[in-house]
Order: structure tokens, then C-alpha cells, then sequence
């Protein structure tokens, strides 16, 4: 690998890093919610048929433990239900409320309205075409493993 090409990574990396921190902040609804809140709330608002907690802890690369922290924080402000499991009693299905999927659609509403708003305010419409077309290679990037 060259220096030029590992230059081209680090300025990727950096531009991305710093896209994502602005996100972060430009959601006031997203602020209230640490970054693995919101990722468990769009995990559950992904699934149709709910999640275990272990499964959540797994997903998010977190303890269980943490993971009931979080639960017992969103139970405490109706953002999720817990349903005994019908093949297995011991097993608590966790899904997201109307209340949850509310607060996770207005951070992402948010985010894509400021997104929109600084794509139509600093880019051209050919700009605004790369990174259209940019879209494919960079999904390639984030499911690379």
C-alpha cells in the first residue's frame, strides 16, 4: 500500500468521522439518547417481530447487563414493551412502542432535514451527483468485514 493511497484512506476517515459527529449534534430529539440508545431504538424499529435483550447486547457489542440498563430505562419511558416469549417462558421479547418509534423517527427526521438543507446549500447539482454515485462504493465500505 502506498503513502498516497493510506493518505486517502485517513482523509476518508476523517471527513466521514466528522460528517457523523455533526449529525449527532444537528438532532436535538438525538441528544437526549446516548449513541447505543439510539442504535437499540432503530434496531427494534427494524424488527417486525421484536428481540431478545441478549440479541440487542450482541448487535450493539455490549454486556447484557448494559444492555438491561438501557431496556429498563426505555421500559421506564414507555419507548419499549416486554412480551413473555411463547416458545419459551423464560425469554422476554422486547419491541418498540409507538412512543419509541416516535422518538427515533424525529432524530432521523431531523438529521435527514439537516443533511438535505447543507447538501442543497454547499454542493452543485453535479456535486450532489458523485456522491449519488458514491453511495454503492461506500455501502461496499461498511459491510466489508
Amino acid at each position: 500500500m502506498s503513502a498516497k493511497d493510506l493518505q486517502f484512506a485517513s482523509d476518508l476517515r476523517t471527513v466521514i468521522t466528522r460528517l457523523v459527529k455533526k449529525l449527532r449534534k444537528k438532532s436535538i430529539t438525538g441528544q437526549q439518547l446516548s449513541l447505543t440508545e439510539r442504535s437499540t431504538l432503530s434496531l427494534l424499529l427494524s424488527s417486525e417481530t421484536g428481540m431478545l435483550p441478549s440479541e440487542l447486547a450482541s448487535l450493539e457489542k455490549i454486556t447484557n447487563q448494559s444492555m438491561s440498563q438501557i431496556l429498563s430505562g426505555f421500559l421506564e419511558k414507555g419507548y419499549i414493551t416486554r412480551t413473555n416469549s411463547e416458545t419459551d417462558k423464560r425469554k422476554v421479547i422486547i419491541s418498540i412502542t409507538e412512543k419509541g418509534k416516535s422518538i427515533i423517527l424525529q432524530v432521523l427526521s431531523e438529521r435527514d432535514e439537516w443533511l438535505n438543507e447543507a447538501l442543497r446549500e454547499t454542493c452543485t447539482e453535479e456535486e450532489r451527483d458523485i456522491i449519488k454515485k458514491a453511495l454503492g462504493p461506500l455501502t461496499n465500505l461498511v459491510d466489508f468485514d
